[in-house]
């Protein structure tokens, strides 16, 4: 239909209402009370994908099928949960703007726990049941069997779905010669949420462990997501296995930590306000437990730190926040360590995170690209859907975990948004708030005095110049600032590679050469270069 300019203007009016929903159809989401007789609080899904050859939930995701979600509190098994026009999902908003015909659909439950934390708050969050934080395949999790169903272009239409479903638990690896698990019950982490709370590490071990028991070994500990896999690919990849096995090869431990939270899939490694001592709870009992079980060195300058993305910025944090305790951070694509770059965002100058608002026009930050410059996704789309996984931060996404380990408490217990995840309008309150606590630059730029003899050879970071998250755009400003540094200055590296993506760096192996040469240059008088190089 084409509008003549005065019918145009008319439907353009500011005052005109909003259309009505054109189809009135609503899912009704049930729990068999066979599988679970105790009322629940969580959130509840619908699902919808034409693609009926995998369960509708392994479809869902940033770019992924359209799917919606509610908050349910004390919900009794065999009550529906109604998801109407009004509930909101993506990438659709609402059930419904579907358009008719052919679906699969599938109902789901993500099953909170009840924390009462050390800081007078009562939160309601996902536990973590060692599966890394995935509302997808977390254990005790309910789900529907998908159903085939046909929506019609209008009138009134129900689809009933009951949840007579359990995600299983995860099974714990076994260990092999050379790999080895352990999990701990922390005391800080289950004192502070108020619940046991465990975290653990996967350890491999050198050639020649068993053989040399008097020999103690440096570490390189790795950061990252979760992961109980074996540390630097071991087992997935032949040339590494070679080099680790060889003669001549430097004989470490590598090791990865497993510290989830009920708000991510890994804590980044720092206290927090929101998810508690976690910094202190790996340092001063996950790092003790590993050197004491593995025979490791146990000094500083032969304690490292490596990892990418995520795991680059824990590498940074921990070495930045424990300048004395590690002996060099090497850093590959870490996250944001300057928020003027918070992936495409300045938090502090910016007024809004999704759009930059050129007056006549509005164009939409990208979130994720390829390396020819294709936009995947914006900050608006991941955002949202987001916040159709949980509200209140709880997506296990990586929005809202930033915004759970550098955010203030809320009033009501839960994190205090950075943003408004609808609108993206930014709370630059927030933002100082993230700025005196974790940003790594600003910190190092205003600490420097402090920080800087502790830190001298210690900090190293490789970013590809065309990072899927923009995040080279940080380590330029975190560069600015360490090329500048005096008395001491920095003394390590930032290396950029042309056209590189995410995650571009130096390969185990070779970080595992750079850590044996700052051994040989910083360790001690007296030090132990022997008995680990046999």
């Amino acid at each position: 239909m084409i509008l003549h300019l005065p019918a145009l203007l008319l439907a353009l009016g500011s005052g005109a209402p909003a259309p009505e929903p054109w189809r009135d159809l609503r899912v009704e989401v049930s729990v068999d009370p066979a599988r679970n007789a105790e009322p629940l609080t969580g959130r509840v899904f619908a699902i919808f994908t034409r693609d009926g050859t995998r369960p509708p939930v392994e479809q869902v995701s940033p770019t992924g099928v359209p799917f919606f979600g509610q908050n349910v509190e004390d919900w009794k098994p065999g009550t529906p949960a109604v998801i109407d026009a009004g509930v909101f999902g993506f990438p659709v908003e609402s059930v419904a703007d579907l358009p008719p015909g052919e679906y699969w659909v599938q109902g789901f439950v993500d099953v909170y726990t009840r924390f009462e934390r050390a800081d007078g708050h009562t939160v309601w969050l996902p536990m973590d049941h060692w599966e890394g934080q995935d509302w997808k395949r977390s254990p005790g999790n309910l789900f529907s069997t998908p159903q085939q169903v046909r929506i019609e272009p209008d009138g009134a239409q129900v689809i009933r779905l009951v949840c007579d479903q359990v995600v299983p638990e995860v099974p714990f690896p076994e260990d092999t010669d050379y790999v080895k698990r352990f999990r701990i019950e922390s005391e800080l982490l289950s004192t502070w949420w108020g619940q046991p709370m465990t975290i653990g590490a996967t350890v491999l071990l050198p050639r020649g462990y068993d053989e040399h028991p008097d020999a103690r070994y440096p570490v390189d500990y790795i950061q990252g997501h979760f992961s109980t896999r074996a540390p630097g690919g071991f087992g997935r990849g032949r040339e590494f296995d070679e080099w680790w096995l060889a003669d001549g090869t430097p004989r470490f431990l590598l090791v990865t930590f497993q510290h989830p939270t009920p708000y991510y899939d890994d804590s980044y490694a720092v206290n927090s306000a929101n998810s508690g001592p976690y910094g202190d709870a790996l340092v001063n009992e996950l790092v003790p437990a590993v050197e004491e079980r593995f025979r490791a060195l146990g000094e500083p300058w032969a304690r490292f730190l490596s990892g990418g993305s995520t795991g680059g910025w824990e590498a940074l944090a921990l070495q930045i926040f424990h300048p004395e305790f590690f002996g060099g951070a090497w850093a590959l694509c870490p996250d944001a360590a300057d928020f003027r770059s918070h992936q495409i965002v300045d938090i502090y100058g910016d007024p809004n995170a999704y759009f930059n608002d050129h007056g006549w026009y509005q164009t939409a930050r990208p979130c994720l690209r390829q390396t020819d410059g294709e936009v995947v996704y914006t900050m608006k789309d991941e955002n949202h859907y987001e916040l159709v996984v949980g509200d209140r931060t709880r997506s296990g996404g990586q929005w809202d975990v930033w915004e759970a380990t550098y955010g203030p408490v809320g009033d009501d217990g839960y994190p205090r948004r950075i943003w408004d995840k609808r609108t993206g309008t930014i709370d630059h309150e927030v933002a100082e708030y993230w700025r005196e606590n974790y940003d790594l630059r600003h910190i190092l730029e205003r600490d420097w005095s402090r920080l800087g003899a502790s830190l001298e050879g210690k900090l190293h970071v490789y970013v590809g110049d065309m990072d899927s998250y923009y995040l080279n755009n940080a380590v330029r400003h975190l560069e600015e600032f360490l090329e500048r540094t005096s008395e001491p200055y920095y003394g390590g590296e930032i290396v950029y590679e042309r056209n590189a993506p995410h995650c571009w760096g130096p390969s185990t192996r070779e970080l595992i050469e750079k850590m044996t040469e700052r051994i040989r240059r910083t360790s001690p008088a007296g030090a132990d270069l022997e008995s680990w190089r046999y």
